[in-house]
């Protein structure tokens, strides 16, 4: 009789779960809203778990979280759009309702790892793997694997201006690059879903604050190829990358070219690749 293995990918928004029988090819996947509160969620994973395996016991599950991890990969701290999950024991709730032993890394860096290993990043040694969705952060993957870290990958928080206040006072966070041109910040500031904003100065200015983030991406990484993900850049309307490639090439002077600059290829379900190629390296 095959294993059962399951693979889930927790986003701000959206959980999406998956099971697989050789833990290399996805089974059967389903997508659900991500609740508000922790405990809310961990029932519907249950439920869904449950309509995904029949029952079957299970033999290890891989996945990401949206937020920082402590450095046990145990407990979520400080997500900036779960605001009611800081503390939460994401990994031992998890191996109780699953029954099974559970990896667990930030949810970028499972989607970046997908897209290293099955999608747009594939066949380059180094990645770096860049989100602008609801939030921004990103995750550096190198031969297929997510690169070492003490306490994960966050650079929305990146610090692209000291006098946030004042820049950008509607602003969550100030001073952050998400704070400029994640999803929720820039709904705060128009009032509006970004998809609802047709204005070309906001998409115009926003590519060139994600060309200041990409600059420092590539002096502190180096990567081959940053792959571009999330709703700011996949949607409609969408950041420009030939914008962002404009302005990265004013920005960057350090280096002779700036690496090159791909859209994620496998939509909503990177996050599931990832988890399959995390998920294998956990069990050997």
């Amino acid at each position: 009789m095959p294993s059962m293995y399951i693979v889930f990918d927790i986003g701000a928004t959206k959980m999406r779960i998956a099971s697989s029988e050789n833990a290399k090819d996805l089974l059967v996947s389903k997508i659900v809203p991500t609740p508000e509160k922790f405990d809310d969620a961990m029932l519907v994973f249950k439920n869904t778990l449950r309509e995904l395996t029949g029952g079957e016991e299970i033999e290890a599950v891989a996945g990401g979280v949206a937020g920082p991890l402590d450095k046990e990969r145990a407990t979520i701290l400080n997500p900036s759009n779960l605001k009611g999950w800081h503390g939460a024991p994401i990994k031992s709730e998890l191996e109780r309702i699953c029954k099974a032993d559970v990896f667990i890394e930030n949810d970028t860096a499972i989607v970046g790892l997908g897209e290293a290993v099955a999608g747009a990043g594939q066949g380059e040694k180094i990645v770096a793997y860049v989100t602008v969705s609801t939030g921004v952060n990103g995750v550096k993957i190198v031969d297929g694997q997510i690169a070492p870290s003490a306490m994960g990958f966050e650079i929305g928080k990146q610090i692209i201006n000291f006098d946030g206040e004042r820049f950008c006072p509607a602003c969550d966070e100030p001073g952050y690059l998400e704070s400029y041109i994640s999803g929720s910040n820039i709904e705060r500031k128009y009032g509006k879903k970004p998809f609802e904003v047709a204005d070309p100065v906001l998409w115009e200015e926003t590519s060139k604050l994600l060309a200041v983030g990409l600059n420092n991406v590539t002096v502190f990484w180096s990567p081959e190829i940053i792959v571009l993900g999330g709703a700011m850049i996949l949607g409609n309307p969408a950041i420009p990358i030939e914008r962002i490639e404009f302005h990265l090439d004013q920005l960057l002077k350090i280096f002779p070219e700036h690496p090159k600059l791909g859209k994620a290829a496998l939509g909503d379900i990177g996050g599931l690749y990832g988890g399959l190629s995390f998920l294998r390296q956990n069990i050997g």
